[in-house]
């Protein structure tokens, strides 16, 4: 099964490719591959024992501008109890990072636009990290700003997050980083919010990238942004016989 999200709509293929978002364009040729991780803990219900139903990648490090963030790599693991690791959702509206992965990078990502002269202004909920508008620039791919890049089984298999998957217009004049604060890890208190994973990659970072979740072999196929290629996921040509 293969999906493609974008703002408006999408489009969900199933079985193999040529997965063609207007005739002739095959985006399926771009896919860059990794390993499907069995969480072996249902943490959305079910029967006990079970493993869980959802998808999981490996994330091994994370860097901003291609500097490495300091992070608490065993955050990045499944523990026994089914904590930690990095799941995707088109559930979850923004990716959410555990508290100390999400200072880590906002920090970075703040002080790399720093370097470029691009203002902070006051935080909009739910971002913590928002800019004046006038000091970005914007391409093809939507904002220019640093990338951040999950990097999974090895430095060569990226997901890189920028430009249009990175940010969110919240008003004519702001633009915000579009993660947010998942809360700890475990319970510190029952008053204080928490998470049984670490990273989740939500909806805006996987708009206008398709993705194929491939049982059978155990892998997950990402694109980078269409974007940045002049297509969209909204591209797809539902008249053609074709797909």
């Amino acid at each position: 099964m293969a999906v493609c999200l974008s703002p408006t709509n999408g489009v969900v293929f199933f079985g193999n490719g040529p997965y063609e978002l207007s005739p002739g364009i095959d985006v399926s040729k771009s896919l860059t591959y990794t390993p499907l991780i069995l969480n072996p803990v249902n943490l959305i219900g079910g029967f006990q024992g079970e493993s869980s139903s959802e998808y999981f990648i490996g994330v091994k490090s994370i860097k901003v501008d291609g500097k490495p963030v300091p992070v608490n790599t065993s955050l990045l693991s499944i523990d026994a109890n089914g904590d930690g690791g990095t799941k995707i959702s088109s559930v979850v509206p923004y990716t959410s990072l555990e508290t100390s992965i999400y200072n880590s990078v906002v920090n970075a990502f703040v002080n790399a636009l720093a370097q470029r002269n691009i203002r902070k202004v006051a935080a909009v909920a739910p971002f913590s990290a928002c800019f004046n508008t006038k000091d970005i620039g914007f391409s093809q791919g939507g904002p220019i700003v640093p990338p951040i890049d999950f990097v999974l089984q090895s430095e060569k298999v990226v997901w890189r997050v920028s430009g249009a998957n990175s940010m969110v217009r919240v008003s004519n004049d702001v633009l915000c980083l579009g993660f947010v604060d998942g809360g700890p890890l475990h319970f510190v208190d029952w008053g204080i919010k928490f998470t049984p994973t670490a990273i989740v990659i939500g909806g805006r970072q996987i708009e206008d990238i398709l993705l194929q979740f491939d049982l059978a072999s155990s892998r997950l196929g990402f694109t980078s942004s269409l974007l940045s290629r002049k297509f969209s996921c909204s591209n797809f040509d539902f008249k053609s016989s074709t797909n």
